[in-house]
């Protein structure tokens, strides 16, 4: 073992101890509680901005208010909050955003807004529409098209879930429940990228399976020559990234969809992010590595219809190589008094509007609409990266299309996107290494967006370099969370900052 991974595995095993013994000491307890406190207090103005100035309910109100008298309410809620994101300065987040389209969405909502697909035979268009979004996403991901000399004949199939999160954990869940069905693994382990999304730490904690990190290159792309070693008899998926979260970078998912190929492993991709670009991108003529079911070695995927698939929030696809494997999601009770119970994802009753508006949404763009898209998209994408890249001091991270990460050598990058939140930009903060990034999407397509940001960037740059010392905003709460080796006291600020959420 390496000094390094043995400095690593000693800082696991000691530093939770530590903590918990310096907790147990009231001095320094109430002093780190009075830091809790500080901090959260510092994050009233964002999270909490309309206290005192709108209505406040602890309690439902003895009679009704009226229907309109809300509307406007939260009319001028909406109001408050758009401007920020329908001008193109926030990250990620928004992925369309056009007027048009939303409106048609919303009207698409609104004729279905009491469908529950729980309920298949009362409404059985949402059966339609889901089966049909799976069916168009899998022939958008390479159903069919896998690579020649290979007889995979399965069919490639999956369901519609809440979101990317939903979307790993069923397909997590599934590989544990297939693997101890099929081998009888009862320690079950997954190898996941260390960039790969937090969605995967949910899956471990929640399924109880372990957790293995698969080390990442310069370039923060996965090493898929150290996933051999990685491999025991207890692996039952290995996975890669198209492109991971924080730095847009596509893992090598050829190679390691190889080895579990040769292996006899699960291999998941997760599209979340890129599976509604990258196989325009191709069309396009982008530099785009094989990563979807043209690959015999991918047998799931994940791609989130509610980002660049321009849906309306709250819906994505998972998908698998065969109905067999798919079963394993699928929840059923045949003994209940209540009668059979099924249900394909972890919810019984879902909105069915959802369902509607993401088929709605994928045939009004059709794909000539996503294609026209997908360029505008990385034509503006490309403008903000050499933008990014030509500023002094600013070191770009990882090679990708849509999602730029950077950081400084020379100064506190975080301070940075604290001047950039003062100019309205909603970036995104990243640890190890420390740097920001920001997320390209329709919406800043818009003309001048690109430039806006840029303009801001530089200004921005040369702010921090001329006042090193100046402090406040979230820089400091981001230094501490990218330093301190005590990540127990990380993760209560973040239970705290959940907290300060449902204040009201």
């Amino acid at each position: 073992m390496r000094l390094k991974d043995l400095v690593g595995k000693l800082n696991k095993q000691v530093m939770p101890k530590l903590e918990k013994g310096l907790k147990a000491i009231p001095p320094i307890n109430r002093r780190i509680e009075a830091q809790y406190e500080e901090m959260m207090a510092g994050l009233d103005s964002s999270l909490k901005p309309y206290r005192g100035e709108f209505k406040t309910y602890e309690r439902l109100p003895v009679n009704g208010h009226p229907q309109q008298e809300i509307l406007d309410e939260m009319a001028a809620l909406k109001k408050r909050e758009q401007a920020r994101w329908q001008d193109g300065f926030v990250s990620g987040a928004v992925y369309h955003g056009d007027d048009e389209h939303i409106n048609f969405l919303n009207q698409v909502y609104t004729l279905h807004s009491q469908s529950n697909p729980l309920h298949a035979d009362v409404w059985p268009s949402t059966g339609k529409f889901e089966a049909e979004i799976v069916s168009m996403t899998a022939h958008m991901l390479g159903a069919g098209q896998t690579q020649p000399g290979y007889q995979v004949e399965e069919e490639i199939c999956g369901t519609m879930s809440s979101g990317g999160t939903e979307s790993i954990l069923l397909a997590m869940k599934t590989y544990r429940d297939w693997a101890l069905d099929k081998k009888g693994i009862k320690n079950p382990e997954m190898l996941v990228p260390v960039t790969a999304h937090a969605a995967f730490d949910k899956a471990a904690q929640y399924f109880n399976i372990k957790m293995v990190r698969i080390p990442v290159d310069h370039n923060f792309r996965a090493d898929w020559t150290a996933v051999r070693s990685l491999i025991t008899s207890n692996t039952i998926v290995i996975v890669g990234s198209a492109p991971g979260y924080p730095h847009g970078v596509i893992d090598p998912i050829e190679e390691m969809s190889t080895l579990a190929l040769k292996h006899g492993i699960g291999f998941h991709t997760d599209a979340c992010l890129g599976g509604f670009v990258l196989p325009w991108a191709k069309k396009l003529r982008y530099d785009v590595p094989p990563f979807d079911f043209r690959l015999p070695g991918v047998t799931s995927m994940s791609a989130d219809t509610h980002k660049y698939g321009y849906a309306a929030k709250g819906t994505s696809v998972v998908l698998y190589r065969g109905a067999e494997l798919r079963r394993y999601q699928y929840f059923t009770v045949t003994d209940w008094p209540g009668g059979l119970y099924f249900s394909p994802s972890f919810a019984g009753s879902r909105p069915g509007a959802l369902s509607a508006a993401c088929w709605a949404a994928m045939v009004s763009l059709g794909e000539v609409g996503y294609l026209d898209a997908t360029r505008k998209v990385l034509e503006t994408s490309a403008r903000i990266r050499e933008g990014i890249a030509n500023i002094p001091g600013l070191r770009l991270l990882g090679h990708s299309l849509i999602v730029h990460a950077f950081t400084a050598d020379e100064f506190d990058i975080y301070r940075v996107m604290d001047f950039m939140s003062k100019r309205n930009w909603g970036l995104n903060g990243l640890h190890k290494p420390t740097c920001i990034h920001f997320c390209v999407t329709y919406i800043h397509t818009q003309p001048g967006v690109a430039e806006h940001f840029i303009e801001d960037l530089q200004e921005a740059v040369a702010y921090v370099k001329t006042h090193p010392a100046e402090e406040g905003g979230l820089a400091p709460v981001y230094g501490m969370a990218a330093t301190i080796p005590m990540r127990g006291m990380v993760s209560d600020i973040l239970k705290r900052y959940i907290d300060k959420i449902y204040e009201v």
